[in-house]
């Protein structure tokens, strides 16, 4: 099984931490191959910088098409053009704030998210609005560090993590918690043992999501809106994603 793990920015520290986690819970069969957009944001912070990074993603997701992937994982918070990307391909595409979300249920009925800025919360709330976990959710917490900090001062970052996770446990009523970027991919275990509560990290989730929607021979449908896009021509920069 070969599946695409898209890490949404362009930074290679950040995709190598990604690849590290993924292959580490892959199983025997699996290939994890680990990339990221040539252009684009180097870190992803806003919608501003989502909707830049999505371009990266499909182009990302074409270049996986090319190499017959058999799934894919989008490895930002903010799913960034998952439906999009669900478009282009019948392989599966799972989003690691989808992913995170999912497995959460399955371990404790209210869980909470530590995500890394302030400004950065209402976007995790509109997903477990348009996810159906909202109501699962007690509340979305930001550690208030940079996510370049998780690779430039891990140690600080690591503990200010804790630190919000630790108040999510003593104050939120809950059994769980999300963790909220890619970024944070090698932290659970760590975190976990630091907290005392089960800690569901986003990219390991969607990479045992996919190896199940695979194994299980459950592709992208393909009737209805996620069927492929029609075919048109593109103008200016993005002529070459036209047809």
């Amino acid at each position: 099984m070969h599946i695409r793990v898209i890490n949404p920015n362009t930074t290679a520290a950040m995709t190598e931490t990604i690849a590290v986690a993924a292959r580490r819970v892959a199983s025997p069969g699996t290939r994890i191959v680990a990339t990221q957009p040539d252009s684009g944001p180097v870190s992803i912070e806003s919608h501003f910088d989502e909707a830049i990074a999505a371009v990266g993603v499909l182009e990302e997701v074409r270049a996986g098409e090319r190499e017959r992937a058999d799934g894919y994982v989008i490895a930002c918070f903010g799913d960034p053009g998952l439906l999009a990307a669900r478009e282009l391909t019948r392989a599966p595409v799972v989003g690691i704030a989808e992913a995170a979300f999912h497995l959460a249920t399955l371990v404790a009925t209210k869980f909470s998210v530590v995500t890394t800025l302030g400004r950065t919360i209402g976007i995790a709330e509109h997903l477990l609005q348009a996810y159906g976990f909202a109501g699962h959710c007690r509340r979305v917490r930001a550690a208030e560090i940079p996510v370049l900090d998780l690779e430039h001062d891990p140690n600080a970052a690591f503990n200010r993590i804790v630190d919000e996770a630790r108040r999510a446990k003593a104050e939120d009523g809950i059994g769980a918690i999300v963790l909220g970027c890619g970024g944070m991919a090698d932290l659970s275990d760590a975190l976990s043992d630091a907290v005392g509560l089960p800690v569901v990290e986003g990219v390991t989730a969607a990479v045992k999501l996919v190896e199940s929607l695979v194994t299980l021979r459950l592709a992208t449908s393909k009737f209805g809106d996620l069927d492929f896009p029609r075919p048109k021509a593109f103008t200016g920069r993005f002529a070459h994603l036209g047809a």
